[in-house]
């Protein structure tokens, strides 16, 4: 065989082969073929003008800005060298989507296609592993980004059985399985890792509340849920939680405190069906805890769009027992000056970037503003924030 070229042949399965076969040249991460996989934007955009003006002759009106908008946020941000930071779309999901809107000028209404429900596998997998739980908690948490000094590049099969892995070693193979991808260069010039888009984040959404709270029916939360989505109540949410939520308290040295706060909720709220899910959105140069903001398509149904802040209380910032605490009733926690502080600094974020979702997402937005504080991992306060008029 003089030459070969073949695509799609992981380090897995390259490690364990004998042959002299395994002296190849890999070229995935040159900067020249980063999208030799995927879509670019202005491939992926000219290709939805084309749908959008198919939709117009059947006297149907697709929104060309607001497509591109959903399409860069569930689909593009996989990146494959560190040298140019242009993001590429992933290819399955843009044809699964353009399909959709072709045949009957709407949106999907399940953002992932089921023939990458693979990924949910791969994110299985990795969570049997030892270390596999602690990463995928790490990876869901926009304050302490996922580095790695190189990128592992072998896995042999019998020391992926056999051998325990480092967290640098699953994180590698979670980028060469497609659920990470690479976000630059870290200070240290380690290559930092990230979620690419909203569709992989619902994985791993979905695989930690499986984990976390492995007896949660969705049956036991779905009315809690509907009643915030549509009313801004989340005072029910918060009764489904509270007796649930000492299970971040092991956690409580992994993560910071807010960031087990806001993924509790996170988990219990994400529903891509209805909305755009957003952790830690950069709102001009600051970052909101979490958005939920109304698809499109989705529009039409009587619920609210959604900006949380979150802030945690220990027990010895109050100068209380877990018992003294549990004890208090809700009004009476709230008396409490470094509750009365918690919630002033959150309202006063949250009417900072109210003004900037607004511009974003204009007329159409409904925003409900809602500050949480949680009192050490035994009770969990809120209040709904009063939206500055513009």
């Amino acid at each position: 065989v003089d030459r070969v070229f073949i695509t799609g042949v992981s380090p897995v399965v390259m490690a364990d082969i004998s042959s002299g076969y395994n002296v190849a040249e890999n070229i995935y991460r040159l900067p020249d073929f980063n999208d030799l996989c995927g879509f670019t934007e202005q491939e992926t955009l000219a290709t939805l003008q084309q749908v959008v003006e198919h939709c117009e002759q059947a006297d149907k009106t697709i929104d060309m800005q607001q497509a591109a908008r959903l399409l860069k946020q569930f689909y593009n941000g996989y990146c494959f060298n560190s040298f140019d930071p242009t993001t590429i779309y992933n290819p399955t999901l843009v044809l699964y989507f353009l399909k959709n809107l072709a045949r009957y000028c709407r949106y999907p209404e399940q953002m992932l296609d089921d023939n990458l429900a693979m990924d949910r596998d791969r994110i299985q997998y990795i969570s049997k592993l030892p270390n596999g739980v602690p990463l995928i908690e790490r990876i869901l948490d926009e304050s302490q980004p996922v580095s790695v000094e190189q990128l592992h590049h072998r896995f042999g099969v019998e020391d992926m059985l056999k051998e325990e892995q480092e967290e640098y070693q699953l994180a590698s193979l979670l980028y060469y399985l497609g659920v990470l991808t690479q976000d630059g260069l870290n200070t240290f010039g380690e290559f930092v890792l990230k979620v690419p888009n909203l569709v992989v984040r619902g994985l791993y959404v979905e695989k930690l509340l499986q984990l976390l709270m492995p007896k949660l029916q969705q049956r036991d939360y779905r009315d809690a849920k509907r009643a915030f989505f549509s009313t801004g109540d989340l005072q029910p949410l918060c009764d489904v939680l509270t007796p649930r939520f000492n299970v971040f308290s092991n956690r409580d040295y992994k993560w910071g405190r807010e960031m087990a706060v806001k993924t509790a909720f996170l988990m219990l709220l994400f529903d891509d069906r209805l909305y755009v899910i957003d952790s830690e959105p950069e709102l001009k140069r600051r970052y909101a805890d979490l958005t939920l903001i109304v698809r499109p398509d989705a529009r039409k149904y009587p619920i609210l769009d959604h900006l949380l802040e979150f802030k945690f209380l220990g027990l010895k910032a109050l100068s209380l027992s877990g018992a003294e605490v549990q004890a208090l009733s809700d009004e009476a926690l709230q008396q409490l000056p470094a509750v009365q502080a918690a919630f002033a600094e959150a309202t006063s974020q949250l009417q900072a970037y109210q003004p900037v979702l607004e511009q974003r997402y204009g007329e159409a937005l409904r925003l409900q503003l809602s500050a949480v504080v949680a009192i050490g991992f035994d009770r969990l306060l809120w209040q709904k924030i009063s939206t500055m008029a513009h």
